[in-house]
């Protein structure tokens, strides 16, 4: 292991994580005097609200990833590592990597979340989750996948079960998840097969509370069910998972048990923080909420470590209002280009106020023509609200090229409501599936 331990004169900026608070991060301090380093495991930056539009079939992964060399290539103070940190040395100053240790003035952590099974982790080759492209394309595959397995499937029973969707949680993946998968059904492939009729399709979405979308507006939540429901999708609120298995979803539901037979379960309830959580809590004595997030002082920074700092979907800012900010990508955002302004101010020997989320507001897509917004001030749904989600979304795609792929991409689905990346993926695609189904009936 290679140990750097040469003081630099310049301010040594590292930054873990190259999502939206990160990145944000990096470019901001790009016009500073700092040496900063992103470091990654991968080579980009992927844009997660549209990673259900690659697992539908509408995007493809490039069209909403962008290599962070590119993105941050004008910015010669900053370098870029695909690497993986995997210890932290809050008394040395230094971050161990694989294979070589890198010390550190000021470090930034934004390794964000994953999926959370809730104690059920042998729930996740059933129901995979939707935080990652290899994530997407897994769904994709299985769901285009269903609709060819129902195509040969004589037995009724079967066929029906192929042509059940199932997706837990009710928050905005999951409902972005349901509303596509509909208009899959029930516009985009109606003409496509000869043997079913995929407007039969079943959908269920599961959530565990009184409403989906508990953040927002009650009045916004019912307007997206009836949407949904418009669509064909069957909302349960109030419902509760026991178990998987079996290509089998198990609910409780007013106290009756209920074994829903499908062959796709989308996970879609739940979140944990990264593993660099509990490092940053072993080694600072952070302290962690129930799912592993850092609890961070008002300017984000972790407690007794004003030099360490956490920002993004792993911090828990309970210090603006009566709940912790979202895991939202607005509020990284903001926390990455506030930590730049913050770090800049220290190197004048100067200070900055504690930092206040700027609410931009709330949206979810349900389908073409249909979304629900709450900019606080004002609340609404339907076309408009479909409008405004369309445009925020092209306006905070990374680079110019993958906005202008995204409008081509949406405009052309829009006209034709045709999806041009329902491609099935992967070793042997029919074959796997295949192969489950065996498993199951030997398990049986």
């Amino acid at each position: 292991m290679v140990n750097v331990t040469e003081k630099q004169s310049k301010h040594r900026v590292i930054i873990i994580g190259g999502g939206f608070g990160g990145l944000y991060a990096a470019k901001a301090l790009g016009s500073s005097s700092a040496e900063v380093t992103l470091i990654d495991k991968r080579n980009f930056h992927l844009f997660q609200p549209l990673l259900y539009q690659v697992a539908t079939g509408t995007l493809s992964p490039a069209d909403i990833s962008s290599p962070l060399r590119s993105i941050l290539s004008r910015h010669k103070n900053v370098r870029v590592l695909m690497e993986e940190v995997v210890d932290i040395d809050p008394v040395a100053q230094k971050v161990t990597l694989r294979k070589e240790e890198l010390l550190y003035d000021t470090l930034i952590v934004a390794t964000g979340v994953s999926h959370h099974y809730f104690g059920n982790d042998q729930w996740k080759d059933n129901a995979p989750g939707l935080k990652t492209i290899e994530d997407a394309l897994e769904m994709r595959r299985r769901i285009f996948v269903a609709f060819e397995a129902a195509e040969k499937e004589t037995d009724p029973e079967k066929r029906q079960s192929w042509l059940t969707f199932v997706v837990v949680g009710g928050g905005p993946t999951g409902v972005e998840l349901a509303g596509a998968i509909a208009e899959l059904a029930i516009k985009t492939l109606k003409e496509d097969f000869r043997t079913i009729d995929t407007t039969e399709t079943k959908i269920l979405l599961i959530e565990g509370l009184d409403r989906i979308l508990p953040p927002y507006d009650p009045e916004l939540s019912a307007k997206a069910e009836a949407a949904l429901t418009e669509r064909g999708v069957t909302v349960q609120t109030q419902t509760k998972v026991t178990n998987i298995a079996n290509n089998e979803v198990t609910i409780e539901r007013n106290h009756q048990i209920e074994q829903i037979p499908a062959q796709t379960i989308l996970w879609a309830a739940g979140v944990k923080a990264s593993a660099m959580g509990k490092i940053l809590a072993e080694r600072t004595g952070a302290h962690l909420d129930r799912v592993g997030r850092v609890v961070v002082e008002p300017d984000l920074s972790v407690a007794n470590h004003p030099n360490i700092f956490v920002i993004g979907d792993l911090a828990n800012f309970a210090h603006q209002g009566e709940k912790p900010l979202p895991g939202v990508a607005p509020v990284a955002m903001q926390e990455g280009q506030y930590i730049a302004r913050l770090i800049k101010a220290r190197l004048k020997g100067n200070s900055l106020p504690a930092f206040s989320y700027s609410d931009v507001g709330s949206l979810a897509v349900i389908g073409q023509n249909s979304a629900v917004v709450d900019l606080g001030f004002v609340k609404f749904s339907g076309i408009v609200a479909w409008l405004v989600w369309v445009v925020a979304h092209i306006y905070y795609l990374i680079e110019f090229d993958n906005k202008l792929v995204v409008m081509i991409q949406w405009g052309w689905s829009y006209i034709t409501r045709n999806r041009g990346a329902r491609l099935i993926t992967g070793d042997d695609a029919i074959g796997s599936e295949v192969e489950r189904d065996r498993k199951t009936v030997m398990k049986v």
